[in-house]
């Protein structure tokens, strides 16, 4: 996913693709990125739109970059629902 910090509000923008084909979900969040508020953000941000709890969504890699790595932990098929109604 693709982190979007200092935005005007908190919340899913949608999916982006990139030239490339690479394709993110680009989440945005009030949090400035210092000190971890900015990860601490999009973790319950994403965890709030994917009806999970936020200690199912651990952050995996990109700690100090915007696109990042996450890991939902919880029913698959609800996961994969709630993440095609984000992208369309």
């Amino acid at each position: 996913m693709r982190a979007k910090p200092r935005s005007g509000r908190d919340g899913i923008e949608g999916v982006a693709t990139e030239a490339d084909g690479q394709a993110w979900l680009v989440v945005r969040v009030r949090a400035a990125a210092e000190d971890g508020k900015a990860n601490q953000a999009v973790v319950a941000v994403v965890a709030a739109a994917l009806g999970v709890a936020r200690s199912a969504v651990t952050l995996l890699s990109g700690q100090a970059a915007r696109r990042k790595r996450l890991r939902i932990q919880g029913e698959p098929g609800r996961i994969v629902s709630a993440l095609e109604k984000l992208g369309s």
